[in-house]
């Protein structure tokens, strides 16, 4: 298991520990120094990640690589080959058929050297974008839920405000009766506050 599938696990596990608050069972209260440690820890570790699965993919050049080199040196015996079978004179027709076809093996060997390290290649660099991209799609399901828990805490945090203020102008409306003189020392207030 690599460190950001730890790190997401730890995430995971601190949200189930997290408290609900009074009256509300769908949302959590979270500490948010401490989820803010762990997105920065795997802000850290998503490069190293990266970098690990872009090695794997530099494989892919340095198999390519090996491969030609298997396959110029086939060629190259083949051509030796070759010169020596045609420096005979008396087996000069048996020496091009036998040239054409050590010349026609290499190049099938080397084809499907290549043809091998090319599909080794792209299956690594495959399965390096598709965990790279499991990776990324926790990390933004994550940071869409917290989002989330927090917009709907602001929410009620702002209705909770705002039914206090209420509560406290029907109070202070309470206070004194209904009179002209009342209106306008609350309107000159209300004014004044704005």
């Amino acid at each position: 298991m690599s460190r950001i599938e730890q790190i997401i696990e730890e995430m995971e596990e601190y949200l189930e520990g997290c408290k609900n608050p009074m009256f509300s069972t769908s949302k959590i209260v979270v500490d948010k120094e401490e989820m803010l440690e762990l997105l920065a820890e795997l802000r850290l570790r998503t490069p190293e990640e990266i970098k690990k699965y872009q090695k794997i993919v530099a494989n892919r050049d340095a198999i390519l690589d090996e491969a030609k080199k298997q396959a110029a040196e086939i060629v190259n015996q083949a051509n030796i080959h070759t010169n020596e079978l045609i420096n005979e004179h008396e087996i000069m027709q048996q020496a091009y058929a036998k040239a054409n076809e050590i010349l026609q093996d290499a190049s099938v060997r080397a084809q499907q050297i290549l043809d091998d390290a090319t599909e080794a290649a792209n299956s690594y660099r495959m399965g390096a974008i598709h965990y790279t991209d499991d990776l990324l799609s926790g990390m933004q399901n994550l940071v869409a839920a917290t989002m989330d828990a927090t917009k709907q805490k602001y929410e009620s945090f702002f209705k909770a405000l705002s039914s206090t203020y209420d509560i406290i102008s029907a109070n202070r409306n309470e206070l004194y009766p209904n009179t002209e003189a009342n209106l306008e020392y609350i309107n000159e207030e209300e004014q004044t506050e704005e």
